[in-house]
């Protein structure tokens, strides 16, 4: 199962980054030129200035040109290579350039596929939502990992899963958008007082297994410190697969970061 969804998604990455879909197995690295093709997630509406991922093999860059020369210093180093390249020692020398261009760099994505078939285990009750019908759960600060923050056209959340309490109220939401054609991302929201007893893993693993039933292909993910959101895509029958970075620009006036 594993196998088959790391090569369609080895395709996908390959129109983000604006390479080829084996360009993610090489041993040496790949620097390309940032643009836009159809079919990508939708996560920008402009050329990506800088972003950054690996398979867990080499490392593949796709970048504003301004940013080739140091890149292509930095590749040359010897602590640089393969995967090496994401590690925190680049991550600075990558800042203090991003810096200079007024952009700095993003959280780093690791990112889940399917790996193995899973049952639900939990008895909680639960309810879908679809589509449209998602649009009452905007703006509540309970879910900012399941749902968007707002209806996003370019990546609509497609499906919704709440559980519920013997009060009737939701203990936990997990939802998932469909961040380019078919591609379904994976979020999960679990209240305070019912984390800790599988809850998380049960609604995941159920959206998972719904995602898989329409012929779409959902996928999962978190950051390094976030423990518990990769052990509940662990125990949901995904697997580590990719890790990308990429970098935002640095409002001047405020010294913010905004997303681009």
């Amino acid at each position: 199962m594993f196998q088959s969804y790391f090569q369609k998604v080895t395709e996908l990455l390959a129109l983000e980054y604006n390479c080829a879909p084996e360009d993610f197995r090489r041993q040496e690295n790949v620097l390309t030129v940032s643009v836009l093709r159809e079919g990508r997630r939708i996560y920008s509406l402009e050329p990506y200035f800088f972003h950054m991922v690996t398979a867990g093999s080499n490392t593949v860059i796709t970048a504003d040109e301004s940013m080739h020369p140091f890149l292509r210093e930095l590749m040359k180093a010897p602590d640089a290579q393969g995967h090496w390249l994401m590690s925190v020692p680049n991550f600075v020398r990558i800042e203090q350039e991003l810096n200079r261009h007024g952009y700095t760099l993003t959280q780093t994505h690791h990112m889940f596929l399917p790996a193995s078939d899973q049952t639900p285990e939990g008895n909680w009750p639960v309810r879908r939502f679809y589509d449209a019908e998602i649009m009452p759960f905007y703006g509540d600060p309970r879910f900012p990992n399941a749902i968007c923050p707002e209806y996003l056209a370019g990546r609509p959340d497609r499906i919704v899963i709440c559980a519920y309490d013997e009060a009737g109220e939701i203990a936990g939401m997990t939802g998932c958008s469909e961040d380019a054609p078919h591609w379904q991302q994976i979020g999960i929201d679990v209240l305070p007082a019912y984390r800790s007893r599988g809850l998380g893993s049960y609604l995941v693993t159920m959206l998972k297994n719904e995602i898989l039933g329409r012929g779409d292909i959902p996928f999962y993910g978190t950051v390094l410190s976030n423990y518990h959101s990769q052990q509940i895509a662990l125990h949901a029958g995904f697997r580590p697969a990719w890790v990308e970075i990429g970098a935002e620009k640095i409002r001047e006036e405020k010294g913010e970061v905004c997303d681009v």
